[in-house]
């Protein structure tokens, strides 16, 4: 260097970095100029000028690239790294102000120097100094217990600095401010001027702090802890708010939305509305996410979207007999409908019940309703459902209101005409908050559900063109009104012969199917089959079947992987049941091999299907008394006392002393006593028994019977008939006793039924006896004419057995 290169010193431009004198500042170095320059002021153990440069992303800066001011600084440590940047500690001196920069003339080297000038502070003296001393302590103390980013030995070391220079200098090199509003406070010479702008920034920043702090409160309030993502939304719309910026662009997609929805007149105008009063409103508010959530259910809903049906017969029946065997009524009149959808443009939706037992497929002919039909299918579960809100919806003054059942429903179908399946409508139940069943009515009444009324949208919404199907196992959980609406198709259980096929064509390849098995891996002949349905399953559908051939092929997995054969085939003979699925769960009811005295066969209805029920009787030396067994509700009780009753009524014509009953006790029981068993068709059954049991008389085994009767002997019609009937052809029973207003019924059971069943009807029990009781060839069993005009025209006879009641 020359002479005069004295006052000459390495330059080193800042990105984005500010030094004040008396700080130490770690920096990290990356262009080459600037490493130059560092080196140069160890290698001459000289002061090197550090200098902020005005944008940050020029790479070679000029000298109007540069503040005018900036600090002389000593290098303290250089550190050059593995991947080519140098790590330096600099401590600031004291301000200098830029004159020039200068290229060396001796070296060649790639930095520049900087010609200084002097950079005096001025006004050091001025009586304001001491006010602004206490108030920048206090100020900045009040600053780091807010901020509490500043360690309390800088604090600390700061409050007691006695030089006001240095104090305010220290200050400003802890406050997080922006680069060009730090060098600004650099380039103040004036030191109470540096003060008062210093001491400014101070208390906006405080301000800020307190501001951030009110957020963070408001914030997480509304937050749980985890909710890391929901807690930074919240948080920017708490500043949003607080700079007075409104939800301007979800406004803005709402009204799109709105404009763009082919809502009904009356729907538009209450979502404009209500899109009005949330413009209106604090994002932050309850009320604001109310509306919010009532405008998405209004977008939300497919107010004239529907699906194009594509009605053919053919493929429609194709399907139907596809997915479901049997169920020919509920197949015919499926087809009905469509066949007049088909000729009319537009039809209301009709209401279809179908009752049956569990796993009949009830629930599955609607979704093959909706696939022969192209539309959307729904469903609903009404099971348990005791909230009339559940399916009319909340009124939008409760907290957390929602849409009912119905509406969320359609929601999901996204089409106005979907085939909708409403499940279990027999198992509502009402309570203080309202009786659901009630609310389906509108939902269910073609002439009303044009107009459905849910509570939570309080909008008129046409249900008319939705095709509504409702299961149950009972018709008498529905209440009348609702039955009125419906059409009940019932269902009936599946005979053996129907089961076998299900499972042979259906169940065995869907399961090998899904347990990994080719087919003919497993071989399940007829008679396997008829032994998992007669001794591991009870049912009148086929899901505990499905179920027992599924642990079958998983048995058969986990012996074929164990033994490596994986190619190996299995054959499932009726004896080796036992060892894949266990012992035999149930006793397959069969016909009694012998005829015996007070032991007659009843036939039973049951959730699962028919069931054949053993009555016994005996009498024995007693006083008179009644005992009645085996888990029997009330009303079998009392058909029990009534057959009692009619006995003794007619003990004379029975050839029975009518004084003897004070001497005699008489047990009836039915087995099976951990099984609840109740309803009137067994009083013709009891009767028989009990008749039986006296007289000494044994009942034909073959025979089963089923009716009510009453006090003065007339046999009542009784339910399940088909049921019954399936029962008693499954138990090897060859005659059925059926009471006779039943005939109209015996119509509409299936053939294969009836086939090598001798079915007779009777009208009252004198009939039953005749035809139960194993008499003699030309023996009658009364012993005079019965006095009851019911009677009139049977045979009366003389016999007297000597047994006294």
């Amino acid at each position: 260097m020359q002479e005069n290169d004295a006052a000459l010193y390495p330059l080193l431009p800042l990105r984005d970095v500010v030094l004040f004198p008396g700080m130490v500042a770690p920096l990290a170095v990356g262009r080459e100029k600037s490493v130059q320059a560092l080196e140069r002021a160890m290698q001459e153990a000289s002061l090197i000028f550090l200098v902020t440069q005005r944008n940050a992303a020029v790479e070679d800066p000029g000298l109007n690239d540069l503040y005018s001011v900036g600090i002389l600084g000593k290098v303290v440590q250089l550190l050059r790294l593995p991947e080519g940047t140098v790590r330096t500690l600099v401590k600031g001196q004291g301000r200098a102000r830029l004159a020039d920069v200068i290229a060396p003339t001796v070296g060649g080297a790639g930095f520049v120097y900087a010609r200084l000038a002097a950079a005096q502070e001025t006004d050091t003296d001025a009586a304001q100094i001491p006010a602004f001393v206490r108030e920048l302590r206090k100020a900045f103390e009040s600053f780091c217990q807010i901020s509490r980013k500043i360690p309390r030995e800088v604090l600390q070391a700061i409050l007691e600095q006695d030089n006001p220079s240095v104090m305010v200098d220290s200050i400003c090199a802890h406050l997080p401010l922006a680069t060009h509003e730090k060098q600004a406070l650099l380039e103040h010479l004036s030191l109470p001027r540096r003060m008062g702008a210093t001491l400014e920034l101070l208390h906006r920043e405080i301000e800020l702090l307190n501001l951030e702090q009110d957020i963070n409160a408001k914030v997480k309030k509304k937050m749980n802890d985890a909710q890391r993502n929901f807690y930074l939304t919240e948080k920017m719309r708490a500043i949003q708010e607080e700079m007075g910026q409104g939800d301007a662009e979800e406004m803005a997609e709402l009204e799109a939305a709105i404009a763009k929805k082919h809502l009904p007149e009356s729907a538009r105008k209450k979502a404009e509305k209500e899109l009005k009063k949330l413009k209106q409103m604090s994002p932050m508010s309850a009320e604001a996410t109310v509306v919010r959530n009532y405008l998405d259910v209004i977008l939300g809903l497919p107010w004239r979207r529907k699906t194009r049906d594509r009605i053919d017969i053919g493929r429609a029946e194709a399907i139907l007999n596809e997915d479901h065997f049997g169920l020919e009524k509920p197949k015919e009149r499926i087809l009905e409908y469509l066949a007049v959808q088909a000729q009319v443009k537009k039809m209301k939706g009709p209401i279809l019940c179908l009752v049956g037992p569990p796993g009949v497929g009830k629930t599955s002919v609607s979704r093959s309703i909706a696939r022969a039909t192209r539309r959307a299918f729904v469903r609903i579960s009404l099971g348990g459902v005791h909230d009339e809100a559940e399916i009319r919806g909340h009124r939008r003054t409760y907290i957390g209101a929602m849409p009912g059942k119905i509406i969320q429903a359609m929601q999901r179908a996204d089409a106005i005409n979907p085939v909708f399946c409403l499940d279990e409508v027999d198992k509502l139940a009402g309570d203080y908050r309202g009786d659901p069943a009630s609310a389906l009515l509108e939902v269910l009444d073609p002439e009303q559900n044009s107009t459905f009324n849910d509570h939570y949208l309080d909008l008129d919404y046409d249900l008319s063109q939705v095709m509504f199907i409702t299961t149950a196992n009972h018709l008498h959980g529905i209440p009348a009104p609702l039955q009125d609406r419906m059409e009940i198709i019932e269902l009936r259980g599946y005979t053996e012969e129907e089961k076998l096929h299900i499972a042979t064509d259906f169940l065995v390849p869907a399961q090998l199917k899904a347990n990994g098995f080719a087919a003919g891996d497993i071989s399940l002949s007829r008679e396997t089959l008829l032994g998992i349905i007669r001794s591991y399953t009870r049912e009148a559908g086929v899901r505990g079947l499905e179920r027992a051939i599924a642990k079958v092929c998983r048995k058969v997995a986990h012996r074929r992987l164990k033994s490596g054969q994986a190619k190996e085939r299995f054959t499932i003979a009726p004896a080796d049941l036992e060892s894949y699925l266990g012992v035999a769960k149930y006793r397959f009811a069969l016909a009694e091999e012998q005829d015996r005295i007070g032991l007659v066969t009843g036939m039973a209805w049951t959730e699962v299907g028919g069931e054949l029920l053993q009555i016994e009787a005996t009498v024995m030396p007693g006083t008179g008394k009644l005992t009645i067994t085996g888990k029997l509700g009330d009303v079998m009780q009392e058909s029990a006392q009534a057959a009692l009753s009619w006995v003794r009524s007619h003990s004379v014509q029975l050839g029975l002393d009518p004084a003897g009953y004070q001497k005699l006790d008489i047990h009836v029981h039915v087995p099976e006593g951990a099984v609840p068993k109740d309803g009137p068709s067994a009083g013709v059954t009891i009767a028989t028994a009990i008749t039986s049991a006296l007289l000494k008389i044994p009942v034909r085994c073959n025979l089963a019977m089923t009716g009510e009767i009453t006090l003065r002997g007339r046999v009542l019609p009784i339910g399940g008939l088909t049921e019954k009937l399936l029962a008693a052809r499954r138990g090897n029973i060859t005659r059925v006793l059926v009471p006779r207003e039943n005939e109209r019924n015996l119509r509409e059971v299936p053939a294969n039924i009836v086939e090598n069943l001798q079915i007779e009807l009777v009208q009252c029990v004198d009939e039953v006896l005749e035809k139960a009781l194993l008499l003699q060839e030309g023996e009658s069993l009364f012993a005079q004419a019965p006095v009851d005009p019911l009677y009139d025209g049977l045979a009366g006879g003389g016999r007297n057995t000597g047994v006294a009641l």
